[in-house]
């Protein structure tokens, strides 16, 4: 443990409480929510942390296993159960097939040990890497994002940040290195540069982010 991976825990948390908090406060499902990249999310959160049932770590690895994978799924339920009316399913059009055939011929081929776990692990870090894609995917085609998916996002991308610092201080202070998650991560914390750009130009300062509408 370091004060990076620390962070980047919290931030990665305090993404999906603030996404959590507004839906539950408005009593509605954000419309710029994408609700096909928190399926995804919870898809990596379950095939990633089955070693809850085989593995005991620490106290903190476990109980943030289980807050983690307990918002995932009552984020889902609540855009897709409690909230339907008011998801904007129109715009959430994103094909995951195009995602999870692809990470999953890919865990398959490159993992570190050929065994169900081992692959299940590999598929959840190659499908955290591409799972945000949905959501920018429906931001660009609404042109706008609402002011707390941003936060949202912000911290969603912070928490890649922050882990690839993380990653960094391993590498240097226990020579640890993941080849796979480090990509991965890199490839992921890619995807948010641009939206990173625009929040700090834009949303910082009071302005609505919006982005130019697909053709």
């Amino acid at each position: 443990m370091n004060v990076f991976r620390i962070l980047g825990d919290i931030s990665h948390l305090l993404a999906i409480i603030i996404l959590l908090l507004s839906e539950w406060k408005s009593s509605s499902c954000s419309r710029r929510i994408s609700g096909k990249s928190q399926i995804l999310f919870a898809l990596v959160f379950t095939t990633r942390y089955l070693d809850l049932f085989t593995v005991f770590i620490s106290i903190y690895n476990t109980v943030m296993k289980v807050i983690f994978l307990i918002c995932a799924y009552i984020t889902v339920y609540m855009i897709y159960v409690k909230f339907r009316k008011t998801f904007d399913s129109e715009n959430d059009s994103f094909r995951l097939e195009f995602l999870l055939v692809p990470v999953a011929g890919l865990s398959f081929l490159e993992n570190y040990s050929f065994t169900p776990l081992e692959i299940l692990w590999t598929f959840s870090i190659y499908l955290e890497s591409v799972a945000i894609l949905p959501q920018l995917f429906m931001i660009s085609k609404t042109g706008e994002a609402e002011t707390i998916t941003t936060h949202y996002l912000f911290f969603l991308g912070l928490y890649r940040a922050l882990y690839i610092a993380n990653w960094v201080w391993r590498y240097y202070t226990e020579n640890f290195y993941d080849q796979i998650a480090v990509v991965s991560g890199v490839v992921q914390t890619i995807f948010y540069c641009d939206f990173f750009y625009l929040y700090v130009t834009k949303v910082l300062k009071g302005k609505k982010l919006s982005l130019p509408m697909p053709v």
